[in-house]
């Protein structure tokens, strides 16, 4: 009886976890931030692994999921975004495009729970991963932004992009293995390799990297495909 409940715990730690991002991030902390959405994605992560392991799949289950994804990996790393854009940029209005990002990630989201085609891919760029790459290019790279000139424009051209791309026909591969053979998994080991060594030479910035290195070795390997 009580196992049924621990899926849906795990989710609403992952909730708790984007609500305190938010939370750090309107106090303009943003490592605080990105740690929570960082610790988020592994209750996102452990959710729906712990509802298969246990056979305790629910409707209610997968749209509790969605409702806290789109907390923790919509809104969180918007209000990072807001809250760094107000830290240094005048403009009233420019600061709030950055909540742009939190809709097309529900978007993407609800798109996800009706699209059958994502079983063993992603059609268009995951919102964990895109919430990852916003927390991580401000707490890594924020400083230096920040003196480049008219970096305000450039971040919301780049949030506008990162949003089209949550709700794109992009194929992207998934890191899910049907075996462990290198024979059939080379992309994968080939991103997973790559990914662990920018990180040890990177740190909290090379998690940006990783994730535009994600979907340009998608695109690559869906061109060389066809």
């Amino acid at each position: 009886m009580f196992k049924k409940h621990i899926p849906n715990t795990i989710t609403c730690c992952n909730l708790i976890s984007g609500c305190i991002a938010i939370y750090f991030a309107f106090q303009g902390d943003y490592s605080l931030a990105l740690l929570s959405i960082i610790i988020g994605a592994v209750f996102d992560f452990f959710d729906g692994m712990s509802a298969r392991l246990l056979h305790v799949s629910s409707p209610i289950g997968k749209e509790l999921d969605s409702l806290a994804d789109v907390v923790t990996f919509g809104v969180a790393p918007s209000s990072i975004v807001f809250e760094y854009l107000c830290s240094f940029h005048e403009h009233l209005v420019i600061p709030f495009i950055a909540f742009v990002m939190a809709a097309f990630s529900a978007l993407r989201l609800a798109k996800f729970n009706l699209d059958e085609r994502q079983t063993t891919s992603f059609i268009g760029l995951p919102t964990p991963a895109n919430a990852l790459f916003w927390g991580s290019l401000i707490v890594g790279y924020g400083d230096w932004l920040s003196s480049m000139p008219y970096a305000a424009y450039g971040l919301v051209a780049m949030l506008l992009i990162s949003s089209y791309l949550l709700v794109a026909e992009l194929p992207l591969f998934a890191l899910k293995f049907k075996h462990w053979g290198w024979q059939g998994n080379e992309v994968k080991y080939l991103f997973l390799l790559t990914s662990l060594l920018l990180l040890l030479l990177l740190g909290v910035k090379g998690i940006a990297v990783v994730i535009g290195w994600y979907v340009v070795l998608s695109v690559v390997t869906r061109s060389k495909q066809k």
